[in-house]
């Protein structure tokens, strides 16, 4: 019988979960200040922490698992923190226990070999009896290029979050489109329906989530992630790995045969067909139609979005690939990080095209940037979706408030009626005026109110080299970003119209 080493103080509901869960263990419960030789050469799994001196008399070890406090803390998915300075003074890092996995792996990064061996002697069989044995298999990409490889050995296809938009060319015939909130229709359900999910630098936030007790119910999950943390957090993991993405992608190109999906593929198609990703065509000038000429336009660009609707509308219809590029404020999603970033992305890349995509609140949140970026002669262009109104949250309220508009029109004064329900002709002017704003810095500035205008605003930008240009694009103040998935609700139910 396997010997478990385990640190105490422990509390007694942590001990009745470890035998519980390890029957097939002998468990030897000692303080750290207690804990001799022996009892660390005869263990084959520690759980807690153990004298830095003794580590290396684990001869037997093959599971180490490290925590904060000096004694074992379980939480509900089963996440243990790695104590950081005995990780460094050790170079061991644990991984995650969950129900179904007991402990974590040992694994020794002094040198890459040795992470690389634990890897392979304690991960990889159950990953390969995973790739074996499923057909309807869906890959999300958070992080890695080598993703696009794994995906075409075993033709899977492939969502993305959106942080890890661009992961694999969006032209990518593999390639499906984003999950979450404001994701793809065709995404959300192949997440929802696929009995293998890989899940490659993803947090499972509950943007991606949804109800948890509904995300890809029938999915056995294969989760890697650099961070331990982020293992069995939100979401508990069948295979949990704690890896650089690249190296773990790596070995599974090495496990991974390929696999007949056309018969999925097809669903996937058909999901696609039945709710394509279009906005209507008779409404004016659509950021839809914005974003399909700036993908015509720039052959090289970096581009750069702010938060709010145009945030997402440039995640659903942006091209990107090895010559374009997606700078974007995940996690608290800051508005006004745009410009900033924009700026910063165009002094670090001065020969190529810096396209920043903002909203006309977030905009103003940094707008004395402007100053920066002309004095730094950095002419990034600035696509500025103006729909009068703090779009997201006009949004939500639109939806799920009954249309009880509040502190989101900026053309609200103290004498409109207490009831308005959307522009009219009585509504005041906007402020402020971009283009005059625009060229109070000494930057340059141009209005958009038609599609056949589009070409020409993006083409004349492109000729100013020595300070930036706003492009202010007036769209309809009732344009919402759809599909929507409402907080709390299965990622396959969405709002579609």
């Amino acid at each position: 019988m396997k010997k478990i080493l385990v640190t105490i103080p422990v509390r007694e509901k942590d001990r009745k979960f470890l035998e519980e869960k390890g029957k097939e263990f002998q468990f030897c419960y000692r303080t750290k200040e207690e804990i001799t030789v022996s009892d660390v050469v005869d263990a084959e799994i520690i759980l807690g922490n153990i004298p830095v001196e003794l580590v290396p008399k684990a001869k037997k070890l093959k599971f180490l698992q490290l925590d904060s406090a000096g004694s074992t803390e379980y939480t509900a998915s089963g996440v243990l923190m790695p104590d950081t300075k005995l990780a460094n003074a050790t170079g061991a890092y644990g991984l995650a226990i969950s129900e179904y996995m007991l402990a974590g792996v040992l694994m020794l990064r002094k040198k890459l070999h040795l992470y690389q061996k634990n890897m392979e002697q304690h991960l990889w069989k159950d990953e390969g009896e995973v790739l074996s044995i499923r057909d309807s298999v869906t890959l999300v990409v958070g992080l890695g290029d080598i993703g696009s490889q794994f995906a075409e050995k075993m033709q899977i296809p492939v969502v993305t979050t959106i942080m890890g938009k661009g992961a694999i060319p969006t032209g990518h015939p593999l390639y499906v489109g984003n999950s979450g909130m404001h994701g793809k229709y065709a995404a959300n359900m192949a997440v929802s329906k696929c009995d293998v999910l890989f899940s490659i630098g993803t947090r499972f936030n509950d943007r991606i989530t949804g109800d948890l007790n509904e995300f890809a119910p029938k999915a056995k999950i294969v989760h890697i992630d650099v961070d331990t943390a982020a293992i069995s957090r939100n979401v508990v993991v069948d295979v949990p790995i704690v890896s650089d993405a690249n190296l773990a992608l790596e070995k599974l190109l090495e496990w991974a045969e390929s696999k007949d999906t056309a018969a999925w593929q097809a669903q996937i198609a058909g999901w696609d067909e039945k709710n394509p990703l279009e906005m209507r065509r008779d409404h004016g000038m659509t950021p839809q139609m914005i974003f399909e000429h700036v993908n015509r336009t720039f052959g090289e660009a970096v581009y750069v979005t702010d938060v709010g609707q145009h945030q997402m509308w440039a995640t659903q219809y942006l091209e990107l690939d090895s010559w374009h590029q997606l700078i974007t404020s995940g996690g608290l999603g800051t508005m006004g990080f745009g410009l900033p970033a924009a700026i910063g992305a165009k002094i670090g890349n001065p020969d190529k095209e810096v396209v920043c995509f903002s909203g006309d609140g977030g905009l103003q949140m940094n707008i004395q940037e402007m100053a920066t970026a002309v004095v730094q002669e950095a002419p990034v262009i600035i696509c500025l979706f103006n729909n009068y109104y703090l779009g997201m949250v006009r949004q939500m309220q639109q939806l799920f408030y009954g249309k009880r508009y509040e502190a989101t029109c900026l053309r609200r004064r103290k004498g409109c009626p207490a009831n308005c329900k959307g522009p009219n002709a009585s509504c005041p002017p906007y402020t402020p005026d971009f283009i005059a704003l625009a060229k109070s810095y000494g930057a340059h500035g141009i209005r958009v109110e038609r599609e056949d205008d589009i070409q020409a605003a993006l083409d004349e930008a492109r000729t100013y080299k020595d300070a930036p240009t706003i492009i202010e694009f007036m769209i309809a103040t009732d344009e919402i970003v759809l599909p929507m998935v409402k907080s709390g609700n299965p990622m396959s139910e969405m709002i579609l119209k």
